[in-house]
């Protein structure tokens, strides 16, 4: 069950201040659109009583003219006011919303795929769309909070200069209103914060299925993926019904106490004019300042945006708590792009999915990393690249631990290229430079003749300045874009994790001519899935359950029948592979 404390943790609360700092000066204006507001409201209810009392005297016309243009002249400040306070508030909003969105966007970026990894990528998108913007509303809430504060108190006080006896009346009725308000507090937070928690689970289901939609078509499931992302929804409308209960509810009791505080004041005010101590404008004011102490209601709306706000900024903290990954100051001494992994040990949940890892890639050399489904080969592309580090051991280039090299350093010097690369980019050659500091088209065609790409993206509607939005690009035409960006980038090591998984035998063939072909001062290590692939390295590396099975040249290990069978091929097989090359196409998934 999560509770105020819960919501109001150390992160949520610098967070929060941190967007109200960032619209400084707009929350100052805000605040002074709604103290002015909240003066002004305060003198309009005199302002009406000497009114009227100056009326109700044959002597006071000119004064009493002078009082109504007064009045007059307040109601059009308020009128005013209220048009700066929506806008400034709308404003201040925006500017929050889009400053917490860019902060927690960077912030995710450092993290890098753990983030993904622990909340899942429709949950992380319900916190940065709607949990954002519900906590880029707390510095307008706050300002507007101190304005309906500031009514009641100013409205109290008020009532103690008409007369003593009527603030005695109100205050002692005024803790009934603060319990009522405190319970209110409390009640809310638990609904939105449960509120929030299974809209989260609805998204990352439904982000789950949005992936998977070519799958859920084929296998005529969509019933049934409905079901599942809907199966909060039950949870959602209850704790959706139980805040409209707690607001009503709250609102109902401040109902029920507001009128007897505002008739045992009236009934006060009557006897004090009746014993002349208070003027028919005397209590015309008293009745308004009465109505103006008791208005609760103002406050449970401001009370259930601000508790919104908190909760979902509590889910925002949750991003923030997640450590980025850190870097380190060095850069690269000059050599070949020798990788090692001594020990290298990667745990999920509470077992080792990489066990113990020693490995060295001589510079300028080829490793393929092949195994079964789930032996850690994509894990191991993502530790030799920086995009996840180990539990134990290390990981180093050229001698040097990758976490102690700059953030720039590392990724300068890595090029990787992925299974489903993400066309990142507003055009073709946006991608394939992705990046690259400023790269020249030159460079970006040379990188998509390597990959075999320039052809089809020269038949492109506007060739490589084609937006990647409107390019119908097949899986394995996608999968050269990533290759012609890995390409690009250059650098000592290149890690290609099943990027050739979708090509053809012939456009395989002719990457492959270029890609295995000896390279000083650039190595190279691919998650393999094909016989061809690993036949052309230099060296295997065999994983099977996160262990290193065995380390040599694919043709001393095709001489074991178990090697032989994660490509699919049988004992009878030649030894050196060759007639498995074109039959040994497994694609078994990223084998992470």
């Amino acid at each position: 069950m999560t509770t105020p404390a819960d919501i109001r943790t150390p992160r949520s609360t610098a967070l929060l201040r941190a967007a109200t700092l960032h619209n400084g000066s707009r929350c100052v204006a805000l605040c002074l659109a709604t103290t002015t507001a909240t003066g002004a409201g305060l003198l309009l209810p005199f302002a009406l009583g000497r009114a009227l009392d100056l009326l109700l005297t044959d002597t006071g016309g000119a004064r009493a003219t002078r009082w109504v243009l007064v009045c007059t002249a307040l109601v059009l400040l308020l009128a005013v006011l209220d048009a700066c306070e929506s806008v400034l508030g709308a404003t201040t909003n925006a500017r929050a919303t889009a400053w917490l969105r860019r902060r927690l966007v960077g912030h995710l970026l450092a993290v890098g795929p753990r983030a993904v990894r622990r909340f899942g990528p429709g949950e992380l998108v319900a916190r940065l769309v709607g949990n954002a913007a519900q906590a880029g509303t707390a510095p307008a809430t706050v300002a507007a909070l101190l304005a309906a504060l500031a009514t009641p108190v100013g409205a109290v006080v008020a009532l103690g200069l008409v007369d003593p006896w009527l603030t005695a009346v109100f205050l002692g009725g005024a803790p009934v209103l603060t319990l009522l308000l405190r319970a209110f507090a409390r009640d809310s937070s638990r609904c939105v914060a449960r509120y929030q928690d299974a809209q989260g689970r609805i998204a990352g289901a439904l982000a789950e299925a949005i992936g998977g939609f070519r799958t859920i078509a084929a296998g005529g499931t969509a019933d049934r993926e409905v079901a599942r992302i809907l199966r909060p929804l039950p949870e959602l409308s209850r704790e959706g019904h139980r805040m409209w209960r707690v607001q009503g509810r709250a609102a109902a009791q401040a109902v029920a106490v507001a009128p007897l505080l505002q008739i045992g004041v009236l009934s006060v005010a009557g006897i004090l004019l009746v014993h002349h101590r208070l003027s028919v404008g005397d209590v015309l004011a008293a009745s308004r300042y009465a109505v103006l102490a008791t208005g609760v209601g103002v406050l449970v709306g401001q009370l259930s945006g601000l508790v919104r706000a908190r909760a979902a900024a509590r889910r925002l903290g949750e991003l923030l708590d997640e450590p980025p990954t850190s870097y380190g100051t060095r850069r690269l001494p000059p050599g070949q792009g020798r990788l090692e992994l001594r020990g290298a040990t990667v745990r999920r949940g509470g077992r080792a999915v990489l066990d113990g890892i020693d490995l060295v890639v001589p510079g300028g050399t080829t490793l393929a990393v092949v195994g079964r489904s789930g032996s850690g080969k994509s894990l191991l592309a993502a530790l030799a690249g920086r995009l996840a580090d180990p539990d134990g051991g290390e990981v180093l280039l050229d001698g040097v631990p990758l976490r102690e090299l700059e953030r720039s350093e590392v990724r300068r010097a890595i090029g990787c290229a992925f299974e489903r690369p993400a066309l990142l980019g507003d055009t073709i050659e946006d991608t394939i430079g992705f990046g690259v500091a400023a790269p020249s088209h030159d460079r970006v065609v040379a990188a998509a003749r390597t990959a075999r790409a320039d052809t089809f993206v020269r038949r492109l509607p506007k060739g490589y300045a084609t937006p990647c939005t409107r390019a119908p690009l097949s899986g394995g035409e996608a999968q050269r874009l990533g290759l012609a960006r890995a390409f690009a980038h250059g650098g000592r090591l290149l890690i290609l994790d099943d990027a050739l998984s979708s090509l053809d035998t012939v456009t395989e063939h002719h990457i492959a001519e270029t890609l295995f072909r000896p390279t000083p001062g650039s190595s190279r290590l691919i998650v393999a899935h094909r016989v061809s692939t690993a036949a052309r390295a230099d060296a295997v590396l065999w994983l099977d359950e996160g262990r290193a099975r065995a380390l040599g040249p694919h043709a001393e290990l095709w001489r074991t029948a178990e090697y032989r069978a994660v490509f699919g091929a049988g004992a009878g097989t030649e030894e050196d592979g060759s007639t498995a090359e074109n039959a040994g196409t497994a694609e078994d998934g990223d084998g992470s």
